[in-house]
């Protein structure tokens, strides 16, 4: 993902406009090059949802995603 796509991803998670898959595979890749911990409070807290949800790994892999 190039900064820009991932910049254009930022912005539609903070404006909704995510489904669930894209969501994480957004924090997937947040927490693979470390922007979970480093972006403001909630995406740390977010990415530690998802991984206490066995979704994502601490590595960031994806371990389950819903196939709706």
């Amino acid at each position: 993902m190039t900064d820009i796509d991932l910049t254009t991803q930022i912005i539609s998670y903070e404006s909704g406009e995510l489904d669930e898959q894209q969501e994480i595979k957004l924090f997937s890749h947040l927490i693979k090059n470390g922007m979970a911990w480093t972006l403001q409070g909630h995406y740390g807290r977010t990415a530690m949802a998802y991984i206490d949800a066995g979704i994502l790994d601490k590595q960031g892999n994806i371990l389950w995603i819903c196939n709706n």
